[in-house]
């Protein structure tokens, strides 16, 4: 399961603590960016990625503070993260290539 979050700058650092020390959520995939840099509005996306009891309970977590990111937004968001992570791994076969 896939989950996109929006969350304000300034609660941003609490809920990524938060989100690492749980047992549930801390063993999913977490990406943190930052979401001007992919078009989004102000503050963070946090990207959790894993099965759907670590997303569940991510959603209980961050029910005051964050907002579920859906649709078009969240499409956009995650054709470029991936772009970003193909070019990440181009990167490394030229090094390793």
């Amino acid at each position: 399961m896939q989950l996109l979050l929006n969350i304000q700058s300034k609660d941003f650092g609490k809920l990524k603590d938060v989100f690492l020390k749980d047992d549930t959520v801390g063993r999913a995939s977490l990406t943190f960016k930052d979401a001007k840099m992919y078009g989004g509005k102000e503050g963070y996306y946090i990207y959790v990625s894993g099965l759907d009891e670590a997303c569940k309970k991510a959603l209980e977590l961050c029910k005051d503070l964050a907002k579920k990111v859906t649709g078009k937004e969240k499409e956009g968001f995650l054709k470029k993260l991936k772009e970003e992570e193909d070019r990440a791994a181009e990167g490394m076969g030229g090094i390793f290539g």
